[in-house]
């Protein structure tokens, strides 16, 4: 049995062998991805979604972190560096596991 595509306009695009992504087939696809976050970060999704929702809205953890990008990508690019030369740098890629 062949197995069904996705609706467009649920679609994810996944990154190629060389990590590029393939091109976004059609208007208003999804991409998944996956973030390192440190702990503080993801706590402070969690705050910002409390004060949303007691202000009378729900919103979700993808729509926060859109909203940051939209805020940041109107900065004028000097407050841009001046907000990045602020952010702790963290080690990328997956945690080790350890074995208990």
């Amino acid at each position: 049995m062949a197995a069904v595509p996705a609706p467009e306009s649920r679609r994810t695009v996944q990154p190629d062998r060389d990590g590029e992504r393939q091109d976004a087939p059609g208007k208003g696809s999804l991409i998944r991805d996956s973030f390192t976050f440190p702990a503080e970060d993801y706590a402070l999704i969690a705050q910002l979604r409390k004060r949303a929702l007691d202000g009378g809205r729900e919103v979700k953890k993808s729509e926060i972190l859109r909203l940051g990008l939209a805020v940041l990508a109107a900065l004028p690019l000097e407050d841009l560096w001046q907000a990045l030369d602020g952010m702790k740098r963290i080690k990328t890629g997956r945690p080790n596991k350890t074995k208990v």
